[in-house]
């Protein structure tokens, strides 16, 4: 017979091994559980943005009668009507007949806002800030917890603790005994306390995994680090923006400065993720126009208009003398974005982009995007992201709950790993993973010292924690 205790285990299946992924696990739930349920919810609030903003304020979003629509310029003037003092930057025409039309004005004093102007009327319907509205809140507190750049970091920084939480929860939960399918597709319902709880959970986590981390990767391109170095990445190396970006950026008289030489994503803002890092195009400097005026929002639109692009786009201002007439359109499915830059002073088009221009990687991002946010197949799309999203937050609330009827029950963190060749296993993965994700490997190195040094030595904290 042979002794199965001393054949040599493999470091999947050493118990040090174990540990060691589920102590990864304990970590990474106690620190992100907050904040993958913040990002279940505003993100299932935002999945119906248009939905919620529909019943909310019916009058506002569409028109009040039938007809045809007022040229650009004229429903700027309406909102200005209702605003004399403010300045437009930008307006959104409307994206069906029925719709109506969004005027960004920037007031003298005070915060921006948006006017809703009646296509057929040009009447001012209704204003708001949209930072106050429910969507404007779920969208702030969705992507930065509403603490800007720093907050923008830590919703990064949770959703690659995220993505490791998944990857051992899943090792965690794989079948090694005899209870078939029992607690791993579906829980079972005779358990009692704890271990029904840890049914729930796995079963849960089993289910949405696949789905959360494609929610989690295909946000992460829009962090402030991670998205805009992968941009930057792709850009260089023809996978991401157009290469005529490059091409156009200071032909028009202006030589790129640190005051022209920006990216679209800081010009533009709301411009397609592919375009966010390519460089903002130029017009002619007045001064170099010899007295030159520039182009009215009526001449720019008529010449989108000859360009193919008559309603649906967003038409923004130029922001200085340096700056261009931008369109652009940002529909559902990603295959139908374009985006043209107009010369302020000569109306000349500058560049005029769309998906087929885009690099492979790009094209894989803006399509990942489009069904992150529910758009691209519709309501079977937003009803899919909705329940992982709702999958996610059931992991962030029973996860909890099994730590304290975990600390009831007189358990504590799962103990130390005394085992070197599993260890050198898992560090070696962290390191990869943590060169993938830079904050992540900061982040780990950080808890590891946090814990040695702080947790482990403070009795209350030991206790608690079950670090003994």
């Amino acid at each position: 017979m042979t002794d199965t205790a001393s054949a040599p285990l493999t470091a999947a299946r050493d118990p040090a091994f174990h540990r060691l992924i589920f102590r990864l696990h304990f970590y990474a739930g106690i620190i992100i559980a907050p904040f993958l349920l913040i990002l279940a919810i505003t993100g299932s609030i935002y999945l119906f943005n248009t939905e919620i903003e529909d019943a909310y304020h019916p009058d506002w979003r569409f028109a009040s009668t039938a007809g045809e629509h007022l040229k650009p310029e004229q429903m700027v003037a309406g909102a200005l009507s209702a605003h004399p003092d403010a300045t437009p930057t930008r307006i959104d025409l409307p994206t069906a007949a029925d719709r109506t039309a969004v005027v960004f004005l920037k007031p003298a004093e005070g915060r921006p806002f948006r006017v809703y102007v009646d296509p057929v009327s040009g009447q001012a319907k209704g204003t708001f800030v949209y930072e106050d509205t429910l969507i404007g809140w779920s969208d702030q507190l969705h992507g930065a917890l509403m603490m800007g750049d720093f907050g923008d970091g830590i919703v990064e920084l949770a959703s690659c603790w995220a993505i490791l939480l998944i990857g051992t929860g899943l090792y965690l939960w794989w079948p090694r005994g005899a209870n078939g399918l029992g607690g791993v597709l579906y829980p079972r319902l005779d358990l009692r306390g704890r271990a029904l709880w840890r049914d729930l959970h796995g079963v849960i986590g089993v289910w949405t995994s696949a789905g959360l981390l494609f929610l989690l990767m295909t946000g992460l391109p829009w962090s402030t680090q991670w998205g805009s170095n992968l941009n930057k990445v792709m850009g260089a190396v023809g996978q991401g923006y157009p290469a005529a970006y490059r091409t156009h950026i200071g032909e028009h008289g202006a030589t790129p400065s640190e005051k022209t030489a920006q990216v679209l994503g800081t010009t533009n803002p709301g411009v397609p993720w592919t375009l966010e890092q390519a460089p903002s195009a130029t017009s002619h400097a007045g001064h170099d126009m010899a007295g030159g005026a520039p182009i009215d929002v009526a001449q720019a639109a008529a010449i989108f208009g000859r360009e193919g692009l008559t309603t649906g786009y967003r038409l923004v201002y130029p922001r200085n003398e340096h700056d261009v007439f931008t369109a652009y359109t940002y529909p559902d499915q990603p295959e139908g974005q374009r985006t043209i830059h107009l010369d302020q002073y000569t109306g000349e088009v500058v560049n005029d982009v769309s998906f087929e221009n885009y690099g492979a990687g790009a094209k894989t991002v803006e399509l990942g995007v489009a069904i992150h946010m529910g758009n691209y197949f519709g309501l079977i799309n937003q009803l899919l992201m909705l329940a992982i999203s709702l999958g996610g937050a059931l992991l962030a609330i029973t996860g909890p709950i099994m730590w304290l009827k975990r600390r009831r029950a007189g358990l504590g963190a799962p103990p130390p790993f005394k085992g070197k060749r599993a260890g050198w296993a898992v560090y070696a993965s962290l390191a990869v993973f943590g060169m993938f994700f830079p904050l992540l490997g900061v982040s780990l190195l950080v808890v590891l010292a946090f814990e040695r040094l702080i947790l482990s030595r403070v009795r209350p904290t030991r206790e608690w924690l079950g670090l003994a």
